[in-house]
């Protein structure tokens, strides 16, 4: 397998995309029937940013074109994968085997409300690999000796958080909003919706949420996203009632909707959450 003569050049950007916790993909040339224009071993390397240049080339603008747009889909998803591809970038044709390999940051958690459920969501997110960052607006319970399984707690209102964090929020990151005040949880559902956030969820009973749905509407949000995209109640329907255990139900529906498999969620039943 010959080397591409811009490999030292993409190997020290990917070095340095590395060091930042920048999410990147490199795309290797693995097998081309047309090797005079797109020789085996040709990279490039593809950035998250839509409007940044792919730095190398594998041999063809139009080729280049595709696999960049469908490298920056995998990063998206945290994945890495075989695919391939004709001359000019053409589907379904197998001229030319390109390997993506995704280098993603670890995917970001965000809960909002500094309770007792919010300790063992934390714990648990951890161990499943997420960055997880913990917000509250009272200082007094906003403390990282409350939650030390957390990266970052901030003491912030939702809204400013969100927007901040929001234009770094993708398909594999996730929001909880666990706060059971509207004057909370309203600012942070919206600021979630304006977001890719692959996952939203907020706590509360279904009174709780037709009451948090009622203001909603009244400042501006748009009830078929709402619909769409926030889960509420929260969690799936396994019968939680302990923080661990709600934390397990959150978990586990954040993981379901990332796997796009149906599952049987709090949301989408009717009666009361908690079973006698």
């Amino acid at each position: 397998m010959s080397a591409s003569p811009d490999a030292p050049r993409l190997y020290d950007a990917l070095a340095d995309a590395l060091r930042a916790g920048e999410a990147v993909s490199l795309v290797t040339v693995v097998r081309s029937e047309v090797a005079e224009a797109t020789p085996v071993g040709a990279k490039l390397l593809v950035s998250a940013v839509e409007d940044e240049a792919p730095l190398g080339s594998l041999g063809r603008p139009e080729l280049d074109r595709v696999v960049a747009r469908d490298a920056r889909a995998a990063l998206a998803r945290g994945s890495s994968l075989t695919r391939h591809y004709g001359p000019e970038g053409e589907a379904r044709r197998e001229e030319i085997e390109v390997f993506v390999q995704s280098f993603a940051p670890p995917p970001h958690l965000v809960i909002f409300g500094a309770v007792d459920f919010t300790a063992a969501l934390a714990t648990l997110a951890k161990l499943l690999g997420f960055h997880v960052t913990v917000c509250d607006a009272r200082p007094v319970f906003a403390t990282k000796k409350r939650f030390p399984a957390a990266d970052e707690v901030v003491v912030e209102w939702p809204d400013r958080l969100l927007a901040r964090l929001g234009p770094s929020l993708g398909p594999r990151d996730a929001v909880c909003i666990l706060t059971h005040d509207t004057k909370f949880d309203v600012p942070a559902v919206l600021g979630a919706l304006s977001t890719k956030a692959g996952y939203i969820g907020a706590m509360g009973s279904r009174r709780t949420h037709e009451e948090r749905l009622r203001r909603l509407l009244e400042a501006g949000a748009d009830a078929a996203e709402v619909e769409a995209r926030l889960m509420s109640p929260i969690g799936l329907d396994i019968g939680a009632r302990t923080p661990e255990e709600t934390a397990v139900s959150i978990c586990a529906e954040i993981i379901a909707a990332g796997a796009g498999v149906g599952a049987p969620n709090l949301r989408d039943k009717a009666g009361p959450i908690h079973r006698r």
